[in-house]
């Protein structure tokens, strides 16, 4: 009697609950558990391929921010040393056309940054 259980009056024999499974035909479960490894397999690689790219993506950006950086920190230096290089004045002659065409939109925010950023390094 230590095995049976008692509930509700009743006296219930120990073992699984709910219905008995039916007879499954075992190469079938073996061959269903064969492609869901497969689809996982497949899935995951896919999975995969698409970190990969997006990894690739992410390196190639940092390279031309890395480069980007690199060409401020000259003109930065050429600057500090009262040079001004070739690029900015390109860069400001452009600027200097389009407000004189009445599209001087670009010329204040560039500006505007410049001070704003000076202002953090000497601080």
């Amino acid at each position: 009697m230590d095995d049976n259980k008692i509930v509700a009056g009743k006296v219930k024999k120990p073992g699984k609950r709910g219905r008995k499974p039916a007879k499954i035909d075992l190469k079938a479960k073996l061959e269903r558990s064969r492609q869901s490894a497969r689809e996982c397999r497949a899935r995951k690689k896919l999975r995969y391929q698409y970190l990969e790219e997006l990894v690739s993506s992410k390196e190639r950006a940092i390279c031309a921010l890395r480069e980007e950086l690199e060409m401020y920190k000259q003109w930065c230096t050429a600057m500090d040393q009262g040079k001004i290089p070739s690029e900015i004045k390109a860069l400001l002659t452009g600027d200097d056309q389009k407000t004189s065409q009445g599209g001087g939109t670009h010329k204040a925010p560039k500006s505007s940054k410049n001070s704003s950023a000076g202002s953090n390094s000497q601080g």
